[in-house]
This record gives structure tokens, C-alpha cells and sequence, in this order.
């Protein structure tokens, strides 16, 4: 079975590491926040509705910083421990974890030097809460969070919005549907007016999370009571209405005990006329005890739903952690490691686009299926081979003396210049790779997530591909212009040995009878070449890609990133740190979220260990 005590123990620990952790509620809507699913009591009213008095009196001490205009100026997370009977009281404050407070008159003190230290002199209010432990005898376990008294005008050294400042904050608070809210209203004031009333009617309708407190019951006009309030006749709740006669202003300036003043609250409503048959159910004592007591009923009902939060809510920070990638280390040989690994990672992407693992390395492909054979299709050797630029070639080329039997040099000259033509294409094709290449680089950056992190180091490794990439190229042009060079430089004689050759009507070789002029003539020799660079084109058709693949894709498979690798061996540790200068938001991304995961993961430890009835 579990107790009171550990459940709100467990919560108590949870709201700490909250606060610790930067989740207060509201502060940061960009992270999700654990501390608005976590049940609390908020603490309502109105300045002089006598706020600070009920909260000493539920504590037994008088620990509160008093004084004119909005004293409470940042949301006090007060939690209460019950202590075995004899101990000494203490109390502690969640920034000074090491420093015990036995003397109250120090934790007021502490409270006001802690609001300046965030507010300044300002007057300013602050949403940042201030987390105080008292520890004690004569208390119940408890978390009440105390909020700045709802007011209607700013004082000196205000700024106007102050009013709805305040108000925007407290509401921040009461609106959320696990926060049970303490409404404090003065019994010598038209409840109809009442702050808190009129806030918690607001966010609370049906008045299920309301328990309303009515202070100044002896400060009553004398003939008059607050009976149709207390017994909710005037303002119906859910919860019954409580009664709290706090200390006079006179027993505050002679510092009368707590403990005593809640004896002389006791004897109030024993003794009261007025009041005397809901004696049982008023004062602090009670109040205090009915407050505990729900909350622990409410921390049962809601660890399920809170459990099941927190599970999705650490898958969520989690794949997010993932997203963003590891911190950055400080130290040259660890950002030197982080920028190969991410290089490495790059390459990989990068190669699977090449081998078909990802899209893009079929283009390619279609260079040499497509492009290039519709490119030689095109070239001009109609007109290359027209029978009156074959008169013209060969005619120049026989000079002053007409050729014996072949044209021999103009057979060469014909072919030369048809090569020639091959040219384009062949560079083309390692054009049209190069950029499906360059393309590849640019996709396979955009693609390694970790890389998303550092625009300066993806900069840095698309401009190294770059260079290597124009370096292949170059070597893929000079390699596929030698094809065609090497064509052009020796031809092939077979095919022209097994030419079939004319023959006169006698059945004789014809070749050194035929009119080496007519327009037959010519034909059957630009038939002859036409078939030849038909050959040669078939051969190019061939070669051209194998050359391209083993200077580009070949060589950016094997040594793409090996410049990029020798200009970051020669960096100095800063230079290093340039090339993995983070975005400032997503590096504090990553930091809100590491510490948002480590607060929900030790929540999740709290509830699994605490053991609840079911």
C-alpha cells in the first residue's frame, strides 16, 4: 500500500528536478514540459486577502518576506516534510542545496535576496520559481506553489503591465487541469469581488479543483458572519469552504509563536457562537491536512496518464536527440575524428547513390545508352562524305600528281577528318558524367543527416568533391580524346584488304582501268570510309564510357574526398573548430533537450520506484 508520504515524496522530487532541469510551466513552449502534468496546489488571492498568513500557518512558521505592494514576486514552491515528533526544524532552498536554514528569520530573508538576484530592484516579476523544503514536526507532507497576490493598480517602479503580468502568470498556473487551486479571500469583503473567486470561477467552472479559503473571519463586522459562504450558500464549490483566523498584525509585531497562534485559532472556532458546530472542519490544521490528503488522491489518479506521458514523451526526446546529433568535443583530436566520421558517412551515401543503393547512379547509364549514341548518330558525315567533298579531299590530296591506282592520302585525309568529329561527343559524354557526379555530391550532402548540423564543414566538403571532380574530368577528357588520337593515328589495313574490289566485264581487277574520276568513283570511296568510321563509331561507342567510368566514377568511388582529407590534416585545432560551427539554436536545442530527456528518464525512475495500490 502506498503512503501518503511517498507519493507526494515522489512528486516532490520530480517538481525539484524540474525546476533544476529549466521546466517550470510556460517558460519554454518549444520543449515538452513535465511539471504541468504533475498534480500541484496553487496557492490564490489577492493582495491583503491574507495569502502569506494561511501559508505560515500551514507551515508553522513565520518564513515569508512582508511589506507593502507586490512582495511576492516569483512563484514560491513550497514543500513540506513531515519529520518525526522531536526533530529540529530546517528548511532548505534548491539553489543553496548545501545549506541548512534553521533560523526563519533567514529563509525570509533568503527569499528576498533570491527574487532580487533574478528580478533585480526592479520590482519586475519573474515566471523562474524559487524551491524551498521546510522540514518539520508540524507539518504535513505537502506542496503548496505561492504566486504573486492579484492586484488592480502598480505601484512606484511598476511598469503598467504589471497587473497583467500577474495575472497572465497565476493563470498560467491555475488554468492547467492538474493544479488544484487554493483560493484565499478576506471574510470582510463582498465574496462577489473576491480575485481569486472570480480567476478560479474562470478556469474552473464547476469548482472541481477549487477548494476556497476564507480568511479575517474575527475582523467581521461585529453582528455579521460568513456562514452562507462557509456552508456554500453564496458560492457553491465542490470541496467545502475553510475557515482560517490567522494572526493579528498585533501578535505579528510581538512575534507570537505560529504554534500558539494555532491554538488561538482552535479556541476561535471552539468558542465562536457563529461557528462553533463547523469547528471540526476550520482552521489551518485542518486545512493543511484536507489539502495533503487530496493531493495524494489526486497523484494516484493521475500517475497512469503522467507514466504513459513520460513514456512517449522520452521516445519523442529521444528520436529528436538522434536528429541533432552528439555534442561537439572541445579538443582538436576528437573534432578531428568527428569531422571523418562525418566525411566517412558522407562517402557512404555518396557511393550508394553510384552502386544503386539510393537513386541517381542510373544517369550515368543514360549517358552512355542514350546521350552518346544519339550524339554520334548526329555527327555530320553526310556531308563529310558528299561526293563533292570527296572530290575536293582527294583531288588536294593527290597535289600536282594524280593518284596510281588508291587514293591512299585522301582515303587518310577522309578518315582523319571524320574522326575528328568524335571528339565532341567523347568530351561530352565525360561532360554529362561529371555533372550527374557534382549532382550526386550536392544530394548526398542534403542526405547525411549529421552533416545538417555544420553548414561550414558542408561548404567545405562540397567545394573539395568539386575540385577532385573537375580534376577527373580533365583526366576523363585527356583519356577519351587519345581514343579518337588513336584511331586517327593508326588505321586499321584489314578492313580495307577485304574491300571487295571492281572487276572489268573480262573479269580482271579493275582498279588501274576504272575512270579514277567519275562520280562512281568518288561514291565507292566515301562508301568505303562511311563504313569504316561506321567501325570506329561502334569501337568509340564502346570505349567511351569504360573510359569514363574508370577516370570519374571509378576514381570519385576511390579518392573523392582525399584532398578534402590532406587540407583538414594540415588545420590547426581552431581551424577545426570553424569547420564545425554549429548553429547557436540548434546547439541550445540539443542542450534544453539533453536536459529535458535526463529530467523526464529520472522521473520515470521516481514512479518505477514507488510502489501505489491498485
Amino acid at each position: 500500500m502506498t503512503t501518503m508520504e511517498s507519493l507526494i515524496g515522489m512528486v516532490n522530487r520530480i517538481q525539484r528536478a524540474c525546476t533544476v532541469l529549466g521546466d517550470h510551466g510556460g517558460a519554454d513552449s518549444a520543449l515538452p514540459t513535465l511539471w504541468e502534468a504533475l498534480p500541484s496546489v496553487a496557492v490564490v488571492g489577492g493582495q491583503s486577502s491574507g495569502k502569506s498568513s494561511v501559508l505560515e500557518s500551514i507551515v508553522g512558521r513565520d518564513f515569508l518576506p512582508r511589506g507593502s505592494g507586490i512582495v511576492t514576486r516569483r512563484p514560491l514552491v513550497l514543500q513540506l516534510h513531515k519529520t518525526e515528533d522531536g526533530q529540529q526544524e530546517y528548511a532548505e532552498f534548491l539553489h543553496l542545496p548545501k545549506r541548512k536554514f534553521n533560523d526563519f528569520s533567514l529563509v525570509r530573508k533568503e527569499i528576498a535576496d533570491d527574487t532580487e538576484r533574478i528580478t533585480g530592484r526592479s520590482k519586475q516579476i519573474s515566471p523562474v520559481p524559487i524551491h524551498l523544503s521546510i522540514y518539520s514536526p508540524n507539518v504535513v507532507n505537502l506542496t503548496l506553489i505561492d504566486l504573486p497576490g492579484l492586484t488592480k493598480v502598480a505601484v512606484e517602479g511598476q511598469p503598467d503591465s504589471i497587473v497583467q503580468d500577474i495575472e497572465n502568470m497565476v493563470r498560467s498556473y491555475v488554468e492547467k487541469p492538474n493544479c488544484i487551486i487554493l483560493a484565499i479571500s478576506p471574510a470582510n469583503q463582498d465574496i462577489a469581488t473576491s480575485d481569486a473567486i472570480k480567476l478560479a470561477r474562470e478556469v474552473d467552472p464547476s469548482g472541481e479543483r477549487t477548494f476556497g479559503v476564507l480568511t479575517k473571519l474575527d475582523l467581521m463586522d461585529k453582528g455579521t458572519n460568513a456562514l452562507d459562504v462557509l456552508e456554500g450558500r453564496s458560492y457553491r464549490l465542490q470541496h467545502p469552504w475553510v475557515g482560517i483566523v490567522n494572526r493579528s498584525q498585533a501578535d505579528i509585531n510581538k512575534n507570537v509563536d505560529m504554534i500558539v497562534a494555532r491554538q488561538k485559532e482552535r479556541d476561535y472556532f471552539a468558542t465562536s457562537p457563529d461557528y462553533s458546530h463547523l469547528s471540526s472542519k476550520m482552521g489551518s490544521e485542518y486545512l493543511a491536512k484536507l489539502l495533503s490528503k487530496h493531493l495524494e488522491s489526486v497523484i494516484r489518479a493521475r500517475i497512469p496518464s503522467i507514466t504513459s506521458l513520460i513514456s512517449k514523451t522520452i521516445e519523442e526526446l529521444e528520436s529528436e536527440m538522434d536528429h541533432l546529433g552528439r555534442p561537439i568535443a572541445v579538443d582538436a583530436g576528437a573534432q578531428l575524428y568527428t569531422i571523418l566520421e562525418l566525411c566517412r558517412a558522407f562517402d557512404k551515401i555518396f557511393k550508394e547513390h553510384l552502386d544503386g543503393g539510393r537513386p541517381g547512379g542510373d544517369r550515368i547509364y543514360g549517358v552512355f545508352d542514350n546521350q552518346l549514341p544519339m550524339a554520334l548518330k548526329k555527327l555530320p558525315f553526310d556531308r563529310h562524305l558528299s561526293v563533292q567533298n570527296v572530290r575536293k579531299v582527294v583531288s588536294e590530296a593527290d597535289g600536282y600528281q594524280p593518284h596510281l591506282i588508291a587514293p591512299e592520302q585522301g582515303y587518310r585525309r577522309l578518315i582523319e577528318g571524320a574522326l575528328s568529329y568524335f571528339r565532341g561527343p567523347a568530351e561530352a559524354s565525360v561532360d554529362a558524367v561529371h555533372l550527374v557526379l557534382k549532382d550526386l555530391v550536392r544530394k548526398s550532402i542534403g542526405e547525411t543527416q549529421e552533416l545538417k548540423r555544420f553548414p561550414t564543414l558542408q561548404s567545405e566538403i562540397a567545394a573539395a568533391s568539386y575540385q577532385s571532380l573537375e580534376r577527373f574530368r580533365e583526366d576523363g577528357k585527356k583519356t577519351v580524346a587519345r581514343l579518337v588520337d588513336m584511331e586517327a593515328s593508326y588505321l586499321t589495313v584489314e578492313f580495307f584488304r577485304n574491300l571487295p574490289q571492281e572487276v572489268d566485264k573480262g573479269g580482271n581487277t579493275a582498279s588501274s582501268t576504272v575512270d579514277r574520276y567519275t562520280e562512281g568513283h568518288f561514291r565507292r570511296i566515301a562508301s568505303n570510309v562511311s563504313s569504316y568510321i561506321g567501325m570506329v563509331s561502334e569501337t568509340l561507342r564502346l570505349s567511351i564510357p569504360k573510359a569514363a567510368v574508370h577516370c570519374q566514377v571509378r576514381e570519385a568511388k576511390r579518392s573523392l574526398l582525399n584532398l578534402f582529407y590532406t587540407q583538414v590534416g594540415r588545420k590547426e585545432g581552431k581551424q577545426l573548430g570553424l569547420l564545425l560551427d554549429e548553429d547557436p539554436a540548434l546547439m541550445e536545442r540539443r542542450v534544453q533537450c539533453a536536459k529535458r530527456l535526463e529530467l523526464y528518464k529520472s522521473a520515470r525512475d521516481e514512479i518505477e520506484a514507488v510502489s501505489w495500490a491498485r
